[in-house]
């Protein structure tokens, strides 16, 4: 019986890692049609830390440096061969 229910528990926590999944894949899709849209949540985060009553420190960047961010994490294209060559 406990089995049974550790099964469970599993299937559930699995269920659940898939939707949220789902639900970061649909949040992408919309930021990367609407790149405004991820400008708002930068100062919809910004007002809610502001707002609490607690010891984060938040730096606020320029948007336009997290492009040079993600283009830096991104693996090298290799070198395009010469046709012929």
């Amino acid at each position: 019986a406990e089995a049974e229910r550790e099964r469970r528990a599993k299937v559930i926590n699995a269920d659940g890692e898939f939707q949220a999944a789902a639900k970061l894949s649909e949040a992408a899709d919309v930021l990367s049609r609407y790149p405004i849209a991820i400008q708002l949540r930068y100062l919809q985060t910004m007002r809610e830390i502001a707002s609490e009553r607690n010891t984060t420190t938040f730096f606020p960047l320029p948007m336009e440096l997290f492009g040079a961010v993600i283009n830096a994490f991104k693996p090298a294209q290799p070198p395009k061969s010469e046709p012929g060559g």
